[in-house]
């Protein structure tokens, strides 16, 4: 059985890094929250039950490894990416995708002051691809609160983005950028 769970725990890996990944919101720390869950799960695998679950297993073991650095404050500060507007020259495109890019910071942001709780759901739901369903079973709660948490997370979200901007940060519409 071990054999068999570990060649299933290394196929997992991808899908186990974007949900740290989206705990964390920072690959680093991504990386240092999937080793230590690995590393749990391997000592662990007796604990592991034949005939469930893995991904949801490993995904819970994510999360509480997450929760439990969060708790030590073990945590390292995340970088922030450079900012591409010193470098580039502005022609429509640029701009299009300067907007992208402070759209996608701004989404980070919004995701990394989720509560916990809705940050996982959204993790499973939107990135990972799992049904609510299968996203209660991993997390242990009833679909509805799948539900709740998800429309609560993605009301946040588009809010942030619909926001006002400060003229600087504001987007411009192909009418307003043509003369």
């Amino acid at each position: 059985m071990g054999q068999d769970v570990r060649k299933e725990l290394v196929a997992l890996l991808p899908r186990m890094r974007r949900f740290a990944y989206s705990l964390t919101g920072s690959m680093e720390e991504a990386e240092e929250v999937l080793q230590s869950a690995c590393e749990r799960a391997l000592s662990r695998l007796d604990q592991f039950e034949p005939g469930t679950r893995l991904d949801s297993w490993m995904f819970q073991i994510i999360r509480t490894v997450r929760v439990d650095r969060v708790r030590y404050s073990v945590r390292r500060p995340t970088s922030n990416d450079p900012d591409i507007a010193e470098t580039a020259a502005f022609d429509a495109r640029t701009l299009e995708q300067l907007e992208a890019r402070m759209d996608l910071d701004i989404i980070r942001g919004e995701v990394a002051n989720l509560p916990e709780e809705q940050r996982a759901v959204l993790a499973l739901v939107t990135i990972d691809g799992m049904s609510y369903q299968e996203a209660a079973d991993t997390l242990g709660v009833p679909i509805g609160t799948i539900m709740s948490r998800l429309a609560r997370a993605r009301r946040k979200l588009a809010e942030a983005i619909d926001m006002p901007r400060p003229a600087s940060r504001k987007r411009t519409t192909t009418a307003e950028r043509s003369p």
